[in-house]
């Protein structure tokens, strides 16, 4: 029996490499040298010369995880600006309204029914219609009457800082002066917190409700903050400009004191209310005196706090 030749086999074997080459370098082309090295050039940021001799500028490449990072950055730092910006300044006033326009034309019209109706549901439908609204657009008020009870601090603290020209003449003076006295600073803040209370005149006899409502749990934290917000007023309006531990004794003192003579107001039938402006001087007097006496700050802190838990207990809230 003869042996096959190998001779056909090698022969056929030679083909299909070949062939195989052939299809390998039809499917990967190759390279330009002159792209090769445009690449390598714009990878690396460095100029390059390219194919027909021309300078090619530098190519800066930004990858997206660059991006976000510095999108992460500009995000912290407008965040840590707001932060900054979250302290009392007329240089940054707050961007955010205290109420939307229509809570605006709605709560306005109807303030002017809380002499007569109070600071109940009643005013909120009356001044819906004289708004032009409907009776059952106060619906959109989710705080019910304490949206006119907070529409009436608010409003009337924002009147503050306009009436400081009128109350001291050619002085007024909005922010801190560091050359006033401790007494001016104080003659200042007896006037201006006078000037509020004033304010409550025309609906001192709504008021005693007003506070029921404000004393109500859910409400309390607004009524406070808004009270913290007055006497943060008051003190900035009258020039103090305190650094130390006092600017926090001076307006936490500053709102127990208003407080006080806020309820005092509203029993008091003396003409134009001086009864009550006696008592706003001695409660201020007696501050200065104690602020001298207690020059340990956890024993000042501890008697602010006792005289707060007093007034709150008169307004209703059972502590």
């Amino acid at each position: 029996m003869m042996r096959p030749s190998s001779i056909p086999l090698r022969r056929a074997a030679r083909q299909l490499l070949f062939s195989s080459a052939s299809t390998i370098q039809a499917a990967v082309p190759v390279p330009n040298p002159a792209r090769r090295s445009l690449i390598t050039s714009t990878s690396t940021g460095s100029d390059c010369t390219c194919a027909n001799g021309s300078r090619r500028p530098r190519v800066q490449q930004t990858s997206k995880l660059q991006q976000q990072q510095q999108q992460q950055q500009q995000q912290q730092q407008h965040r840590r600006q707001q932060q900054r910006n979250a302290y009392h300044s007329y240089d940054h006033p707050s961007s955010s309204a205290a109420f939307t326009p229509v809570e605006e034309s709605i709560l306005s019209a109807a303030y002017q029914h809380v002499p007569s109706h109070g600071f109940t549901p009643s005013a909120l439908a009356a001044g819906a219609r004289d708004a032009g609204y409907l009776d059952i657009s106060p619906t959109i008020l989710p705080e019910g009457a304490f949206a006119l009870i907070r529409y009436h601090l608010v409003k009337r603290r924002e009147e503050l800082a306009a009436r400081v020209s009128e109350l001291f003449g050619g002085e007024g003076h909005v922010g801190a002066r560091p050359g006033l006295s401790e007494w001016e600073i104080r003659g200042r803040v007896e006037a201006i917190t006078w000037e509020r209370l004033s304010a409550n005149a025309q609906v001192i006899g709504r008021w005693q409700e007003a506070l029921a409502i404000m004393a109500q749990p859910s409400y309390v934290p607004l009524s406070l903050k808004e009270l913290a917000l007055l006497s943060d007023e008051i003190l900035f309006l009258a020039g103090d400009s305190s650094v130390d531990p006092s600017w926090y004794t001076k307006r936490a003192s500053l709102s127990t004191i208003y407080a006080a003579a806020e309820l005092f107001m509203t029993n008091d039938h003396s003409p134009e209310f001086m009864d009550t402006r006696a008592f706003l001087n001695r409660r201020l007097r007696e501050v200065i005196e104690v602020g001298g006496v207690f020059r340990n700050l956890r024993e000042w802190v501890g008697f602010t706090a006792t005289a707060g838990v007093n007034v709150l207990r008169s307004k209703g809230v059972r502590i």
